[in-house]
């Protein structure tokens, strides 16, 4: 069948014009030419990483894992300069020092391994500034699914979405009916070019025209389904103002706009029309839908007394303007360090979801 297809194109090539030929013969020649580049290029790039890993981790064995470790700090100054003169600037002293760190942070050989053929050293060398070994590898495995490059790498991790999620989860319990690591919180929804006293409708207006990056802020699976969604209940008709459906996780996501703080009667609207999407657009197959009530500030000792999750509910701020990075850092931490205390007060509580909050500091890299 292969043969045929073959054979039916170069019939194809023959019977055009020298110059029809020529031209069609440039762009699978290109093609071939491009397609054997990059994968030349990932494959160089694949052994470099491992090299640095290989020489990071021999470094912390044999020379400083030793009794001889000082000995070992000493002299590596002096192989540096050696290995510089044979085999360029990559092995200065610095980067022998960040090798060694990469071997540490990334200890594990069959992790690097899955990362390696998408990320570069660049890459490595950015991830290795986070602390936390989880959030690390979010990162390093969203880059290496999306092909991000180094300068997105660097503005997906200053804007925190695994922080942001980890936020969210902290709302979940062990009866919760909302997948964990599904929603953020709080969404920045900075890039809409919202003003002052915008209404729902202008941000749901902004998401439509800029729904690509509203699914990129909200994560990977997420499909549009439809806006103000019509029901009809006892003859009175109700809207929701977003409809989307998760792949991944095969349920319909009801999102409800709100300006301003969350209220407790928020909870019954959004009940209602999860019962309704339930019952009247559930597909066999799929799961239970979930809603997520979106506001510009959430009340979340009533989020938390309201038990939300337990009926397939999540609540969210959503910030329209973006904080500089040190404040963002500070304010999501406040947010964290406050999680933290409202975790420690669910402990005491019966079946209390015991989920361990990290803090999120980056560590500097010598350059």
């Amino acid at each position: 069948m292969a043969k045929k297809k073959e054979n039916n194109k170069l019939t194809e090539i023959a019977q055009t014009t020298d110059i029809e030929q020529e031209s069609i013969i440039f762009a699978k020649v290109a093609q071939i030419i491009e397609t054997r580049k990059f994968n030349a290029k990932t494959v160089v790039n694949s052994q470099v990483v491992m090299m640095f890993w290989e020489i990071g981790k021999y470094i912390n064995t044999v020379i400083l894992g030793t009794n001889r470790a000082e000995y070992g700090k000493k002299i590596l100054s002096t192989v540096s300069t050696k290995l510089v003169a044979k085999y360029g600037n990559s092995f200065e002293e610095a980067n022998l020092y960040r090798m060694k760190r990469f071997a540490t942070v990334f200890a594990d050989i069959e992790c690097i391994a899955e990362f390696v053929p998408f990320l570069s050293w660049s890459h490595f060398c950015e991830l290795m500034r986070i602390k936390d070994e989880q959030a690390r590898l979010f990162y390093a495995k969203d880059a290496s699914q999306r092909l991000l490059g180094i300068r997105e790498l660097r503005k997906q991790i200053s804007r925190k979405p695994f922080e942001r999620q980890e936020i969210a989860n902290t709302q979940l319990t062990e009866q919760s009916k909302v997948p964990f690591d599904t929603f953020k919180d709080p969404y920045l929804l900075d890039t809409f070019g919202l003003k002052d006293n915008f209404l729902e409708a202008d941000l749901e207006n902004a998401i439509l025209v800029e729904l690509e990056k509203f699914i990129l802020e909200f994560g990977n699976g997420f499909t549009f389904v439809a806006r103000q969604k019509r029901i009809i209940v006892d003859g009175d008709d109700f809207k929701i103002d977003l409809l989307f459906y998760h792949r991944d996780l095969k349920r319909l996501v009801a999102i409800d706009l709100k300006q301003g703080r969350f209220k407790a009667s928020y909870k019954g609207q959004m009940e209602l029309y999860l019962k309704w999407l339930d019952r009247y657009e559930r597909k066999e197959g799929e799961n239970a839908p979930v809603g997520l009530i979106l506001c510009t500030e959430a009340s979340r000792n009533q989020i938390e007394l309201l038990e939300l999750d337990k009926v397939g509910i999540a609540v969210a701020e959503y910030w329209t303007n973006l904080l500089p990075k040190k404040l963002l850092e500070k304010k999501i931490n406040e947010i964290l360090t406050e999680t933290k205390e409202r975790l420690e007060r669910r402990k005491l509580l019966p079946n209390a979801l015991n989920r361990k909050i990290n803090y999120f500091i980056e560590e500097e890299i010598d350059e």
